[in-house]
């Protein structure tokens, strides 16, 4: 009795493992199911919108920010202009297109929210050095 027990669940858990099925995303966003029989099919049959657009008044002015900083940055090029072409290059657009919504700067730290292409986007300056600044959840 043990043994044919110990077959049928190892037959069982077997066809869990055996199915190769899998779920990729498309550059778009849209999910996709790939089958075992060589067919596939749109999970999401609608393109995600993005939900990290920015919606800025046409009379919005950038801040001013402190110009001795600016100043002290300028040797490390990690001005505001520096960190705008960043943004440009990183979203393929022109720099001009790169709106400064907020900033929150020191001497030796800075963080930075930006509009780029429609889409709200944060980086991060720690001395000279410019990122992305990314969520962990």
């Amino acid at each position: 009795m043990k043994t044919a027990s110990l077959l049928l669940l190892f037959f069982i858990t077997s066809i869990g493992f055996a199915q190769n099925n899998h779920i990729v995303k498309t550059d778009d966003g849209r999910r996709v199911l790939l089958k075992a029989d060589f067919t596939w099919e749109y999970i999401d049959l609608e393109k995600p919108v993005p939900d990290k657009r920015c919606d800025v008044a046409k009379d919005f002015t950038e801040p001013v920010l402190d110009n001795n900083i600016q100043t002290q940055l300028k040797k490390g090029r990690a001005t505001i202009d520096h960190i705008k072409q960043k943004v440009a290059k990183d979203y393929k657009c022109k720099v001009e297109d790169v709106l400064l919504l907020s900033a929150s700067e020191e001497k030796e730290r800075g963080t930075y929210n930006f509009c780029a292409n429609g889409t709200k986007v944060t980086y991060k300056r720690n001395g000279f050095t410019i990122i992305k600044s990314r969520k962990l959840f």
